[in-house]
């Protein structure tokens, strides 16, 4: 239960792909303007690396390891992740019209998140179990979107807040996520 515990301490806090291991900027500075977005980029990110972690794990360990074919990992898991965006996209197109519109371009773009991909990867070079990578994929996701939440209610924040005009949009965007990531380094020195 502790391994458990632990590692989804430390994808959400520890090694949170944002603020930590900085992957995935784009989508998280470009949807956390408001927090309604931040949200729904979240929840879908989220889906895909729990997604993409249950398949790409049996994949690799019981289709490419045994025919010897693991050099063709990486093409194989951006394929899985390209396939489940879409079909994310197009559920939330036809179900959910305005968060479709309010994610625009990043929605297509979480195909190309180097967070999705490094969560395939880091489950095969961890050596997590089959249960280890789920729970992984997942925290990572949750933790994905924690940084979203905190950096939107913050960007929203600022929005009313007197900046300096040198400092308006995506300064103080990328201000804050330095600023960010710094107080979560201090959990990096946690031993679990």
């Amino acid at each position: 239960m502790n391994e458990y515990l632990a590692i989804i301490i430390g994808a959400i806090f520890v090694n949170n792909f944002v603020l930590h291991r900085f992957l995935g900027m784009c989508p998280f500075i470009g949807v956390s303007k408001t927090t309604r977005p931040a949200i729904g980029m979240g929840v879908a990110v989220t889906l895909v690396m729990t997604l993409v972690s249950m398949i790409t794990w049996p994949l690799y360990h019981y289709v490419l390891l045994p025919f010897g074919l693991e050099y063709m990992h990486l093409v194989i898991f951006i394929l899985i992740i390209a396939s489940f965006v879409q079909i994310l996209e197009i559920f939330i197109k036809k179900h959910l019209p305005t968060l479709f519109d309010a994610l625009g371009i990043y929605l297509p773009l979480i195909t190309t998140n180097c967070a999705i991909l490094g969560v395939a990867l880091i489950n095969i070079t961890a050596g997590y179990s089959y249960l280890h990578s789920i729970i992984f994929g997942m925290s990572a996701g949750l933790g994905f979107m924690l940084a979203l939440l905190l950096m939107s209610a913050i960007r929203e924040r600022l929005d009313l807040g007197p900046v300096p005009k040198p400092f308006k949009g995506p300064a103080i965007a990328f201000i804050t996520a330095a600023m960010m990531s710094m107080a979560f380094m201090v959990f990096s020195n946690i031993k679990l």
